[in-house]
């Protein structure tokens, strides 16, 4: 293997990842993990990543550079948040004290914001990697997960974000609500997505009698699982985009996040005439930890 030089680590709640990366900042070794936030005591961090990474470390002490929730409250050590407007790439970062002496540790801080308030952790890491490879870019980054982000970007600094809890939504309704007996498990339907999607969004106060229509319809109609689930998601992205409208309409937007969920939402920006670029999420947030890389001198 490639001598590995420095390690990125995007510590999710459920998953952990990290890539190896060489002198030159190229990906020579990766290892991924359910050992998330939500599994682990803040005394457990460490072992973790020594399970995972250990074999790509030397004699020497390594620096670490961990974006995500194990910067938060419940995490291995709180990064303090900066509030907006800031810039995207961070020029502090928070040391945790390790007992391996080949572990030097730095977390990325997450990004707040006073009114209305809104808290990131990880995607202000990806947002920071989009803009080192694309300088200069200005308008809106959308980063669709459990709890979507919208961020307003300008002259390379995060200006302003709201966050749509639409991933939670779905999920919830999808397996605990009585739309599990109507929701397939996977699959997909564009016809219908797009059907709901532009429902929702000429008018979004109807969302929870449209909800149950699903429920109906399949007891009436015997509405087809994979329908009511692409009608689900489009139902929901579309009350969200409802609402995200200042931000997308007539600006840029880029899109980060996992493929599926954001072919979604490529689709309906599209739909609505949105000039729209789709990013793959690990290549932005490896970008992002290698900027951050570049201040691990400046530590809080």
């Amino acid at each position: 293997m490639t001598e590995v030089n420095w390690i990125g680590v995007d510590w999710g709640t459920s998953n952990l990842r990290a890539w190896g990366m060489g002198a030159d900042n190229t990906v020579v070794a990766e290892a991924r993990s359910d050992a998330g936030m939500g599994t682990l005591p803040p005394e457990g961090f460490e072992a973790a990543l020594i399970d995972l990474v250990g074999g790509w470390l030397g004699a020497g002490a390594m620096d670490v550079v961990v974006c995500g929730m194990a910067g938060s409250r419940q995490g291995w050590a709180e990064a303090p948040y900066r509030a907006v407007p800031c810039a995207a790439k961070t020029d502090t970062l928070t040391q945790v004290q390790t007992s391996d002496p080949r572990l030097r540790v730095h977390i990325v801080p997450g990004v707040k914001q006073a009114q209305p308030a809104d808290v990131m952790r990880g995607e202000e890491t990806q947002i920071a990697g989009f803009l080192a490879l694309n300088p200069k870019w200005d308008g809106v980054i959308c980063l669709p997960g459990t709890h979507t982000k919208w961020a307003l970007v300008s002259a390379e600094e995060i200006v302003s974000f709201q966050s749509f809890m639409t991933g939670e939504m779905f999920a919830l309704l999808a397996k605990q609500s009585i739309l599990r007996h109507t929701v397939a498990a996977d699959g997909w339907d564009s016809g219908a997505f797009d059907e709901a999607l532009d429902d929702s969004l000429a008018n979004p106060a109807r969302l929870a009698a449209r909800l149950f229509s699903l429920r109906a319809e399949a007891l009436l109609a015997e509405l087809d699982g994979v329908t009511a689930r692409s009608r689900l998601s489009g139902a929901l992205i579309g009350v969200e985009l409802a609402a995200a409208r200042p931000y997308w309409l007539g600006q840029q937007v880029a899109v980060i996040g996992a493929d599926a969920l954001s072919d979604a939402y490529v689709a309906a920006l599209s739909r609505q005439g949105v000039q729209v670029v789709q990013l793959d999420v690990d290549a932005m947030t490896r970008a992002g930890l290698a900027a951050a890389h570049e201040n691990v001198g400046a530590v809080t």
